[in-house]
């Protein structure tokens, strides 16, 4: 076991025990952290299994045949998982985001999709539920998924050309097998589908124009990630990254855009339009142009620990409390409530607003553990 295994396994196995509250504090609709931000957003990661092995999320050295994924008891349940929607629904939550890992792989997910589609939020309208896959097989998934109530989908697709493609997933996966599923995912009433690709300089860069021309006019968007220092294992160096604005400047020499705004506070991506009108792209910019001051994010990890920033450390272990044990019972929905209230309510996390060359290269939870 090399050293860089221990440091995934140590920010994967530690986590906070939140405090048991003694009085209960009613939701109302909005909790804020110390920063005003309110809580809108919830990411739940089903599953810590990826097919793929790309470079910069579950490199195969490490995430190897050995590796100790979770056992099925230790996820969630779909059960579970509905319940805490339902209690941050209570503070606000009105879109939540299936991740993984790769989501499709977990075992009759419509299931859950149907399961969340029947909650409501605050103001009595349907939950935004949208899903992030890596679209392996999301081609024979897609109709499924849409008729049990999943409203958007996100493709991660990192070229077009095969030989780089197979070069980033690392298991010689063919790009026309998620082209079909973004296809598949269109028909199904998915759309617009976002098609999400994270540029690392030197070994996909020169797809950032081809996946521009491919899917103008399509009516899907594509959205240009930089190259996060997400997790441990992926050796991020700042040299890597390749600027938003870099990417706005090549894409535009092409094919000229003008900027768009956004579309509600909290918005990662900054939009652009093709100034023909034949559709737009987005950039996503957490490295060069923090927008950590609108984030609205909670993440919930595949067996139930709730962590406050991609970036994160630890996460506070709310499974215990669903569960409860020989001494301690399970805790209330009201008294869930209350424990989220107040982790949301202490929140300052500002990683990217902070970074320096020290914090990114501290240990941090994997992103295939808590989902991009």
């Amino acid at each position: 076991m090399t050293d860089r295994v221990i440091h995934v396994l140590d920010a994967r196995l530690a986590s906070l025990a939140p405090q048991r509250p003694r009085t209960l504090v009613a939701a109302t609709g909005h909790v804020a952290d110390r920063l005003d931000r309110p809580l809108r957003d919830l990411r739940i990661s089903v599953t810590d299994r990826c097919n793929f092995r790309c470079t910069y999320c579950m490199p195969k050295e490490i995430f190897d045949q050995g590796y100790p994924f979770l056992r099925h008891a230790e996820l969630l349940s779909f059960e579970e998982i509905t319940r805490l929607t339902r209690i941050f629904i209570a503070h606000g939550v009105e879109k939540v985001r299936l991740t993984g890992g790769e989501p499709l792989l977990r075992k009759d997910l419509p299931k859950l999709i149907e399961m969340l589609a029947r909650l409501k939020t605050r103001a009595g309208r349907d939950l935004d539920i949208a899903l992030t896959t890596n679209g392996s097989i999301l081609a024979r998934k897609a109709r499924e998924l849409a008729d049990a109530g999943l409203k958007r989908i996100t493709v991660s697709l990192d070229g077009l050309d095969d030989a780089v493609f197979k070069r980033m997933n690392d298991v010689d996966f063919p790009v026309r097998d998620v082209l079909d599923g973004i296809e598949a995912a269109g028909a199904a009433g998915l759309g617009p589908v976002k098609i999400n690709m994270v540029v690392k300089r030197g070994i996909n860069d020169q797809e950032i124009v081809p996946m521009a021309r491919h899917f103008r006019g399509s009516g899907h968007v594509v959205r240009f990630i930089e190259f996060m220092d997400v997790g441990s294992s992926n050796g991020w160096r700042m040299d890597d990254v390749v600027p938003s604005s870099e990417v706005i400047r090549r894409v535009s020499a092409e094919m000229p855009l003008a900027p768009v705004d956004r579309n509600y506070r909290g918005e990662v991506a900054e939009r652009w339009t093709y100034a023909d009108g034949s559709g737009e792209i987005g950039v996503i910019s957490s490295v060069t142009q923090a927008f950590c001051r609108d984030c609205t994010r909670a993440r919930l990890s595949t067996e139930g620990k709730l962590y406050l920033c991609l970036f994160a450390q630890k996460g506070y272990d709310l499974r215990s409390l669903l569960r409860g044990d020989a001494a301690h019972p399970a805790l209330s929905d009201a008294e869930m409530e209350t424990v989220i209230a107040g982790i949301w309510g202490e929140r300052d996390d500002r990683y990217s607003e902070v970074r320096t060359e020290a914090t990114a290269r501290a240990p941090k939870i994997e992103m295939s553990y808590i989902g991009g």
